[in-house]
Parts: structure tokens; C-alpha cells; sequence
């Protein structure tokens, strides 16, 4: 079999992976790419975009039962759950479909199959017709992560689930378990508890959503309470006894363990990075903890060959891999490029309310060993968020006192995922406190708090 030769090979056709390829041909690399699944990975067909589907679909749902707070009528108010979940499908499946176009436009090789390294720049790919022999100077790992299942915790998808489980769910939870309040654990319980599952997250950190500041942690948590979710802190599942119709959950608290009856059970404790038969271990990769080591331009170690993404590890999110994804072709193609900063990068939750994030919290900030100054502005100060009907949140800002820097911005309420980007690109810019009170934010708008809690770090603020 004759070899076919590429500038460059992309392993997994996430958002990493498809923007490194797409991103090398526009460099004008001769680039192939191998998926073994589904052209756009977990994000685009089991990940971000089919979630943040159904959560429109239970946010337009809540909202429909306000209709009395803006003077409008809905009676009869219900929900078809399969007719939710084929819309989402259907929004996974166009934009899946799209990277095909994209690959094309590109005029980069598509391989559906499972790819190996087969030695320094060789890559043996398995397809439904064959093998392929493929070899490239440059080779980049793309593979993603899933799910990790915990022993005795494991999946069935019929009373206990994971992600995919949950975005095409068998039936509707009446009353709900959700193992680990992270992102993905927190945006399932928010969609269900939405419809009116009753809903429990058990989480084993002394509060949910643990990589987020504290005070938003604590505000969010009074938020879902308010909406009748139960939140169990430093508590542990260690045993789920199943049956037909149910699962009994053994809940440890307190150094007590109780009994508690659910119908559905969703495990959401973390990830796995997908480095098996890879051929890692005969390149001399090193892994930690099923992640692959890199430097901050995502070289592996081995020459030529690179790791980005999930599978290169924290922070795990879709826009961290798109932007390696480019920072690495770039470097490939011999332009200059700069090395993401983990630091910089946005982490966004579409729950009701909304979570997002950027920097330091203000313990890290104070852990590392800054002068800080924080500012605070409440969503019922301003007048976009009382007219939309969203007085609950808040907007919090951590600079350093010496220099003016924008450490942090942390966030909850309405719309706050598309806030943040206001002050990511103020970090980007190292804009400091200086720049963001000078700067003039349209009224009415939701974005104002964005100047006011900057104003309040320094005892300016004027609608407080």
C-alpha cells in the first residue's frame, strides 16, 4: 500500500482539531485529518452546542411561566421532551455537517477511522475499507476526553447516565440524582429541575461549582435552592443499589451514610483524556493522570508531534482547543506565535442563572501573593436587568492595587456569558482600572455593571 504524504496530520476533528486543520490550509499546508467518530467531536455532536439547545428550550419554558410579570397570557403551559431533544439534535447535526463543508472548502483530507502512531511522523489509519499509511513532518493530537465513570457508579442508560444518556434520555426524570456539580453537572440539573424534575446534586467539595470564586458559589447556590433543587456539600455517593424502576443511592455526609430514592441517577465527576492505543508509550510521550504533557506551545516532548485540547489537559474547554489549535499551526507554517494562557480564558455555565469567569478568584489573587482591590455591582442596580425581569446577580472584579491589573472578573445573572468577553479582551489589552472607568459602557445595558463594579473596587461606584 502506498503511503500518502501531508504537510501535516490531525488526530480528532474537535473544535481543536478542525481549526488546526482548517487554520494549516489556510497557511498552505497539505493537511489530513482523522476522526473516528463525528466530524466536530464531543463538543459540537454530544457536548456544548446540543446542551446549550435544550437549556434555550427549559429557559424559554421558565419564562413562558412568568408571562403574568409582563402583562402576557399563557395558559396550558407544557413541554414535548422528545420534540426538545430532536431540536437539539438537530442543531448538533447542522453544525456537524458544516465542518464537512469547511473541510472541503479547505481542501483537507478527511480519514473516518481510528488512527495510531506508527513511528516518528507515521500515522496508520483504520478505516470501514482498510488501512491507510499516512505520513507528515507534523502530527497533532486532537483526541478529546469523555466521560470518567467511577467504580460502582458506572452507566448503564437506563437508570444511571452519563452526557450522552442525558441529552437523549429514555424517559423524564422525576426525581433526580446528579453526581458532581461542575459545569456539565450543574447545566443538566438547571435543564431538568427546569421541567420539573425534583432535583439533588451531590457535590464532594465543601461547595458546587469549585473552580468558580466563592461568593459567586455561594450566590448561585441560593439561586437553584430558591428553584427547588437540594444541594449536598462534602458528600460522597458510595454505592448505588439499582433496580427496574429505581436507583438507591448511598449518600455519606457527615460521617453518616443515608438512603435516598431516585429514578435517575446522572454521573458527572469529571473527564478522561483519550491517549489509549495511540502508540504514546512506544513515542516516548509522557502522560499524567490520562493527560498528555506539554509545554506551553503543546509540543509533546517528541519532535514534531503535538497535543491539544482536552487531551493536553485543564482548563477543559472548547475555546482553549480552537485557540491552540491555531497558536499550533501557526507554528508549524513557521509564523510567530503566542502560547495560550490558561489564565486568560473564559470559563462559561448556562445555568439559570448564568456563571462565567475570568482570572483569578479572589483567593487565588490573594494566594499569590497580590494587593487587591474588588468591586461588586448587584443586577437590581441596574436598569436593563429590572426591565428584562433579572434583578437576581451579580458582577465582581479583583485588580491588583499597585498596578491597576485586571485580575479577575467573576460573574452571575443574565447574559453573563456574553459579558465576560468584555473583560477578557480587557486582560488581553492589559487594560487597567484606569482604561475600564474611562471607558464609556451604552446605557441601558446589562454591560454597565461591567463599569460599575470596576468603579466600586475603587469607591466610585454611583448607582450603590
Amino acid at each position: 500500500m502506498a503511503e500518502k504524504s501531508f504537510d501535516l496530520i490531525v488526530i480528532g476533528a474537535g473544535p481543536g482539531g478542525y481549526v488546526a486543520a482548517i487554520r494549516g490550509a489556510q497557511l498552505g499546508l497539505s493537511v489530513a485529518i482523522v476522526e473516528r467518530e463525528h466530524l466536530g467531536g464531543i463538543c459540537l455532536n454530544w457536548g456544548c452546542i446540543p446542551t446549550k439547545a435544550l437549556l434555550r428550550s427549559s429557559e424559554v419554558f421558565h419564562l413562558m411561566h412568568r408571562a403574568k410579570e409582563f402583562g402576557l397570557k399563557a395558559d396550558n403551559i407544557g413541554y414535548d421532551l422528545d420534540a426538545v431533544v430532536k431540536r437539539s439534535r438537530k442543531v448538533a447535526g447542522q453544525l456537524s455537517g458544516g465542518i464537512g463543508h469547511l473541510m472541503k472548502k479547505n481542501k483537507i483530507t478527511v480519514f473516518m477511522g481510528t488512527a495510531k502512531l506508527a513511528g516518528k511522523g507515521k500515522v496508520l489509519v483504520k478505516t470501514d475499507k482498510g488501512s491507510e499509511d499516512l505520513t507528515a513532518k507534523n502530527i497533532v493530537l486532537a483526541t478529546g476526553a469523555r466521560a470518567r465513570n467511577l467504580p460502582g457508579l458506572e452507566a448503564d442508560g437506563k437508570r444511571v447516565w452519563m452526557y450522552k444518556d442525558a441529552l437523549d434520555p429514555p424517559h423524564m426524570p422525576k426525581k433526580l440524582l446528579v453526581i458532581g456539580s461542575g459545569a456539565i453537572g450543574i447545566e443538566f440539573a438547571s435543564f431538568y429541575n427546569t421541567l420539573g424534575a425534583d432535583t439533588t446534586v451531590v457535590e464532594v467539595m465543601d461547595r458546587i461549582l469549585p473552580v468558580e470564586d466563592e461568593e459567586i458559589s455561594k450566590f448561585a447556590k441560593k439561586q437553584f435552592e430558591k428553584q427547588g433543587m437540594k444541594i449536598m456539600q462534602k458528600a460522597v455517593v458510595k454505592q448505588l443499589d439499582r433496580a427496574a424502576d429505581k436507583v438507591t443511592a448511598h449518600i455519606e455526609m457527615g460521617g453518616k451514610v443515608e438512603k435516598q430514592e431516585f429514578d435517575t441517577v446522572i454521573s458527572a465527576v469529571g473527564i478522561v483524556g483519550n491517549v489509549e492505543d495511540l502508540g504514546l508509550e512506544e513515542m516516548g510521550v509522557k502522560i499524567d493522570r490520562t493527560h498528555v504533557v506539554t509545554d506551553e506551545y503543546c509540543r509533546t516532548g517528541v519532535d514534531g508531534l503535538y497535543a491539544i485540547g482536552d487531551i493536553a489537559g485543564a482548563p477543559w474547554l472548547a475555546h482553549k482547543a480552537s485557540h491552540e489549535g491555531v497558536m499550533v499551526a501557526e507554528l508549524i507554517a513557521g509564523k510567530h506565535a503566542h502560547p495560550v494562557k490558561p489564565e486568560s480564558i473564559a470559563g462559561c455555565t448556562y445555568c439559570h442563572p448564568q456563571i462565567a469567569s475570568v482570572g483569578y478568584t479572589e483567593a487565588k489573587a490573594k494566594e499569590l501573593g497580590f494587593e487587591i482591590k474588588v468591586g461588586r455591582f448587584p443586577f437590581i442596580g441596574n436598569g436593563k436587568a429590572i426591565a428584562l425581569g433579572e434583578p437576581e446577580g451579580m458582577i465582581k472584579t479583583v485588580f491588583d492595587a499597585k498596578t491597576g491589573e485586571l485580575l479577575g472578573a467573576h460573574m452571575v445573572g443574565a447574559e453573563v456569558t456574553e459579558l465576560i468577553q468584555g473583560y477578557v479582551v480587557g486582560r488581553q489589552l492589559e487594560t487597567t482600572e484606569e482604561d475600564l472607568m474611562n471607558t464609556v459602557f451604552p446605557h441601558p445595558t446589562l454591560s454597565e455593571m461591567m463599569h460599575e463594579a470596576v468603579l466600586d473596587a475603587y469607591g466610585k461606584v454611583i448607582h450603590m
